[in-house]
């Protein structure tokens, strides 16, 4: 029983999450950022968080992980000074190709798809707000 209401929580939360408005992309200067472009990939804008470790392309239905390679380092170079704190997220709009992620195949725990960008379109000008807000206590 603790495990389907921890279940049950955990995709509530993933739902909450990936329910953003399209208003928060207005507020942070992506109001006019294209859906679909003309090329042989697909414009995809949501949320992007980099790290070394692996990064992540949040939209309002759908979250990726993203492919490290090259354009993803760019992108994240080119949020790094848009950035207030460590974990923040800023608005982007990429080209890219959407596939299942090969970690899967390995028995890991990833993400299900993940997106390898192949070109960069739009970088919002401030992070996007935060759905929820964790802090570092000091005992």
């Amino acid at each position: 029983m603790k495990k389907i209401v921890l279940a049950t929580a955990l995709l509530m939360t993933f739902v909450v999450i990936s329910c953003k408005n399209s208003e928060e992309n207005a507020e942070n200067g992506m109001e006019n950022a294209p859906k679909l472009l003309d090329s042989g990939y697909r414009a995809y804008s949501g949320e992007f968080f980099y790290s070394e470790d692996g990064s992540v392309l949040k939209g309002d239905t759908f979250i990726y992980a993203v492919t490290l390679d090259d354009l993803a380092k760019e992108l994240g170079q080119k949020i790094a000074p848009i950035k207030k704190e460590e974990y923040d997220m800023v608005p982007v709009v990429v080209k890219g190709e959407v596939t299942r992620n090969p970690a899967l195949d390995e028995g890991k725990q990833v993400w299900e798809e993940i997106i390898t960008i192949k070109e960069i379109v739009a970088v919002g000008n401030a992070p996007a707000d935060a759905d929820i807000k964790i802090e570092e206590k000091k005992s």
